[in-house]
């Protein structure tokens, strides 16, 4: 076991009573692996039993910079000692240092805070409804979506969340919401109209299994939005912040939204959320139209500025760009080796493998050796390392994958 020196009395539990206690305080929402988190350090998290897994799933996306990066834990501290929090009725140092850094690597020109990526798209709604009834009317409120897009839980970012297994259960949901069901300009043009206030896409699908959209589509939604006086939002809550190589996945395409909403990573691992928005709709919002009680706070603003300083300074910008090469081109030289393997997509460090019907059990096997993944839209083995992974620990990761590929394939045999 662990040592339990320096632990406090709420750290000093077994996994028995974490269980324990969960089964019966918490609402069953979750699906946990077997797994039980004690620590993290670098791109490794340890379990209760000092074990190590090297996390080639970053905290689903959150943690850029791994664990216990010693700039982060030394803002941590000091802004803790300082203040945490503070209302937004006030001002405080760094949420406008926030916004225009933020504003200057996007393109944008204006910023709210969140505290989460659903809450984000929730506050890029209300914007494109204001929007679209300021230029429109009351009758210019649709807003369209993708098949098997992910933009959240909460009612607005669900209802444009066109996957039914996540909608069967909450129906109804907010109306006006329509979804383009396929890739193509002419099925996106067919669902435009003079009602469309907005258009939401994410630049890659994250939870539909790393589908980037084509340029061409994204294109073609740019110009019909600015037919129509429609917002285009995109949702790079997953793609955003240096995860594909640029600060945003919209920048490989050349296509400019009017909207964008980020989280996950901006922070690091502290929950932080936001909208940019362009000079377009920057007065879309006055005051007393919309809020929140800890969106903003002193704490996550200057972590979040630590964030983007980290990775300017360290070029970790490029480093994602020459990892996410090796990291896919590892995957698909397993895939001439093993038919299991299907298409792999993707940019930077936002890599997902085909791998069909088998992808639960090997994220599974993945978790036994001490590698963790995830299988998105349960079929696609996801990867979204921090971005200061090494390349030997890339192979390592990839030298596993082909053994456990090649073990499964002998089974069956």
């Amino acid at each position: 076991m662990a040592t339990t020196e320096g632990m406090d009395r709420y750290s000093r539990i077994d996994d028995s009573a974490i269980r324990e206690l969960e089964g019966r305080f918490l609402f069953s929402t979750y699906s946990r692996y077997d797994l039980f988190i004690s620590h993290g350090s670098g791109v490794y998290i340890y379990d209760l039993d000092g074990k190590r897994y090297l996390d080639m799933l970053g905290g689903i996306a959150v943690n850029s910079l791994g664990y216990n990066h010693p700039r982060l834990v030394r803002v941590l501290t000091e802004q803790g000692r300082n203040i945490i929090h503070c209302s937004n009725l006030f001002y405080h140092a760094f949420q406008g240092q926030l916004a225009e850094r933020l504003c200057r690597i996007s393109g944008m020109a204006r910023a709210f805070f969140t505290n989460s990526g659903t809450e984000a798209i929730e506050a890029a709604l209300k914007i494109a409804r204001a929007y679209g009834h300021n230029h429109g009317g009351p009758e210019k409120s649709r807003i369209l979506t993708l098949k098997n897009s992910f933009h959240g839980r909460t009612y607005g970012a669900l209802s444009i969340t066109a996957q039914e297994k996540y909608q069967a259960p909450f129906r109804p949901l907010v109306p006006d919401v329509e979804v383009v069901q396929e890739l193509t300009a002419d099925s996106l043009e067919a669902a435009f109209n003079e009602q469309v206030c907005a258009m939401v896409v994410e630049p890659i699908q994250g939870e539909g299994g790393i589908i980037p959209i084509p340029s061409a589509f994204l294109r073609a939604a740019r110009e019909l939005c600015d037919r129509y006086r429609a917002l285009l939002i995109f949702d790079e809550i997953q793609s955003g912040m240096g995860r594909t190589g640029k600060w945003f996945a919209f920048q490989h395409y050349g296509v400019e939204p009017d909207l964008l909403a980020i989280a996950k990573s901006i922070a690091a691992g502290y929950p932080l959320g936001a909208v940019l928005g362009n000079a377009r709709v920057g007065d879309s919002l006055k005051a007393g139209e919309h809020g929140t009680t800890f969106g903003g706070g002193p704490l996550a603003c200057r972590l979040a500025l630590e964030v983007a300083d980290i990775i300017e300074e360290d070029g970790l910008l490029q480093n994602v760009t020459s990892l996410g090469r090796q990291l896919a081109g590892g995957l698909r030289s397993l895939a001439a080796r093993h038919d299991r393997i299907g298409e792999v997509r993707g940019l930077g460090l936002m890599i997902g493998a085909e791998l069909g019907d088998t992808a639960k059990e090997v994220v599974a096997r993945l978790l036994r050796k001490g590698f963790i993944a995830n299988a998105a839209h349960d079929t696609v083995l996801r990867l979204l390392p921090p971005f200061i992974i090494r390349r030997e620990q890339i192979d390592e990761f990839l030298g596993a994958l082909d053994g456990i590929l090649s073990d499964m394939e002998g089974e069956v045999r």
